[in-house]
């Protein structure tokens, strides 16, 4: 698989905490961060799974301003 190279801001003990932990499991700092991305899009899969069907992010949005607005239905209409 090829890389490419990405450019993170940490604050200075995020770092330091991450360079010890790399060090005491002998790994590379991006040994860590391709496990950490692994494990955030793994978490995160459902979402991308709901954003790729059509219409979905629009739906929740229009039904959110109906919220707003004082309509929606309750939980329990739902199931009607």
């Amino acid at each position: 698989m090829e890389r490419t190279s990405t450019t993170l801001r940490l604050k200075n003990d995020q770092l330091r905490l991450l360079k010890a932990i790399a060090g005491y499991e002998g790994k590379t700092l991006t040994d860590i961060f391709g496990e950490m991305t692994v494990e955030y899009v793994g978490r995160h899969r459902e979402t991308l799974v709901l954003l790729n069907i059509p219409g979905f992010v629009k739906g929740c949005k229009d039904g959110l301003k109906e919220i707003k607005k004082g309509g929606g239905k309750k939980l329990d209409a739902l199931d009607r």
